[in-house]
């Protein structure tokens, strides 16, 4: 089993195994990548346009394919209108998560 990194600010742990993912989104890019950080959330660039919520499904499938997990694991819970979003990945999958891809290029 493994367990995110706790050198990520971005992650939060919650007592039922899931984890809550922070993440600030700039919608619009020429590809979907991490930025880096930024105020304490992952900074993604992310390709999908901030329309009719293809934004946040894009964010949601891109997450899930980094992590190797099914889309239907990750949960968006706050900032469907804001780049400022926060997802969570249930616990079940959480634990057979590959957190270590999320880590920012030094």
């Amino acid at each position: 089993m493994t367990t995110p990194p706790p050198s990520l600010p971005f992650l939060h742990l919650q007592k039922d195994g899931a984890v809550l993912v922070d993440v600030h989104v700039m919608p619009n890019a020429a590809k979907t990548q991490i930025q880096g950080l930024h105020d304490g959330t992952l900074r993604v660039r992310l390709h999908a346009p901030p329309v009719d919520g293809k934004a946040n499904l894009a964010l949601q499938a891109w997450l899930a394919e980094t992590l190797g997990i099914p889309k239907s694991a990750v949960e968006l819970l706050r900032g469907a209108t804001a780049r400022r979003k926060q997802l969570r990945v249930d616990a079940h999958h959480a634990s057979q998560a590959a957190w270590r891809r999320l880590q920012p290029e030094a």
